[in-house]
């Protein structure tokens, strides 16, 4: 189960709430957008409406990034690339411990809501934390460039096992892949076996989609 003080986060999450007591660089940019820009409850959901608010998010970003420094420079070799999935491309940092995620945010409707499921994904798990190294950007789109831990699986991750271990953190399979927490208010979608890997009997939660919901 998760702890008292991960579900208090949780909460300022979903409610639209300052995070407290993290000072990693994905909190602070999580508390800047949510500072000035309402947490959604809706589920993809008017994404032609929320481009505007998207773009308005993208130019806090461009000017943060460039007062506090965040502009990733650095050209990450095409040799170390590694894959491209449906919102980002994933390459072998020069540590070979880490991957270097390209993301532009396209499964999101709004750049706080991609990074509140960044943040639900660093508290939930943690063994897989993201860590954002900055921003980049390519033909005028704006991307995070995030570094997570590079998992490598001796297995295939069983369906049942990830199901049990959600359960056990209080999600409910609702179809498919995709599971819901009723009391925190959260929908995660897509826990395929591509999405998590199992190393050593241990499951990876490597990508994931969260997204808050209003509950009665």
């Amino acid at each position: 189960m998760l702890p008292d003080d991960t579900r208090k986060r949780i909460e300022n999450i979903t409610t639209g709430a300052i995070v407290e007591g993290i000072q990693d660089t994905c909190t602070t940019i999580r508390n800047l957008l949510s500072a000035s820009f309402a947490t959604s409850t809706t589920v993809k959901t008017d994404f032609e409406s929320k481009s505007v608010i998207k773009k308005e998010q993208a130019q806090l970003l461009e000017h943060h990034s460039t007062k506090d420094n965040l502009w990733v420079t650095y050209i990450i070799g095409e040799d170390r690339f590694l894959t491209r999935g449906g919102e980002a491309r994933v390459y072998l940092d020069k540590d070979g411990k880490n991957v270097i995620k390209i993301n532009d945010a396209v499964y999101y409707a709004t750049w706080l809501e991609f990074f509140n499921s960044i943040l639900l994904h660093n508290l939930i798990f943690p063994n897989t934390a993201y860590t954002l190294l900055g921003f980049t950007k390519e033909n005028d789109i704006l991307y995070a460039v995030m570094k997570q831990p590079f998992i490598t699986s001796d297995g295939q991750a069983e369906l049942d096992n990830i199901k049990k271990l959600l359960a056990y953190n209080g999600f409910e399979n609702t179809r498919r892949n995709d599971y819901f927490n009723k009391e925190l208010g959260l929908i995660l979608e897509d826990m395929h076996d591509e999405n998590v890997l199992v190393n050593s009997d241990t499951l990876f939660f490597i990508d994931t989609v969260f997204y808050t919901v209003s509950v009665e």
